[in-house]
């Protein structure tokens, strides 16, 4: 079985989770080309990306292992007076049923737990995902420097537990290569991958890098 814990959102003071991603932008004008209509938001967090889906005309369900992430979302969505269903869930066992949605957003959520917890969840994504829809998710990069020279402790192969103090202490995070993720992609058709430094930010060199992946449910 995978393992799984809530990100500490009471020790998280920067502004940058509560403004959407650059990549949401771009997904939103897709999936409304596409027509898609109801959609999961995968690990919500403080809820930028919820709240923005659903000021797109979106259906939007949230779900977050942290109940002051969720506590945060529906105090934001009835100042927006935003309609989002909201639950307290473990990504490993989702409470949707099957061919839910027509399309998931999951932004740096999926790494966070094991080899094993990563196949469970892709499983579920699968599950409550239609056949046809789209999955946008991002997962961490086996050539940024918190995998490669950190030092952080290993429970797997693919996995550390991060160490610092702050809301990721005790997280676990997951590392990928291009070949890992088209191995892990079975039963999508892959639209695209990009693997994005994040090389500068919060006014300093850094080495943060992730695999941003557009793929779709194949039809059975």
């Amino acid at each position: 079985m995978g393992i799984s814990k809530a990100w500490n959102w009471k020790e998280e003071t920067n502004a940058v989770w509560r403004k959407p991603s650059a990549e949401s932008y771009f997904i939103a004008h897709r999936w409304k080309e596409e027509n898609y209509k109801n959609l999961l938001d995968f690990g919500c967090g403080l809820g930028r990306h919820p709240i923005y889906f659903a000021q797109q005309g979106f259906c939007v369900s949230a779900f977050d292992l942290s109940a002051d992430g969720i506590d945060a979302l529906v105090d934001w969505a009835k100042e927006e007076n935003l309609d989002i269903r909201t639950d307290i869930c473990d990504m490993l066992n989702l409470p949707y049923g099957d061919n839910r949605f027509d399309c998931i957003f999951a932004y740096h959520v999926i790494s966070h737990t094991d080899t094993k917890g990563v196949k469970i969840i892709l499983s579920e994504i699968k599950r409550v995902l239609k056949p046809g829809g789209e999955i946008f998710l991002s997962l961490c990069s086996k050539d940024t420097w918190s995998f490669q020279e950190a030092g952080y402790p290993k429970i797997d192969s693919n996995t550390v537990i991060k160490t610092d103090k702050g809301p990721e202490e005790g997280i676990p995070h997951f590392y990928v290569t291009l070949d890992d993720i088209l191995a892990l992609l079975d039963g999508f058709k892959i639209q695209s991958i990009r693997h994005v430094d994040d090389c500068y930010f919060d006014g300093q060199k850094r080495n943060s890098k992730h695999y941003f992946i557009l793929a779709r449910r194949c039809a059975e």
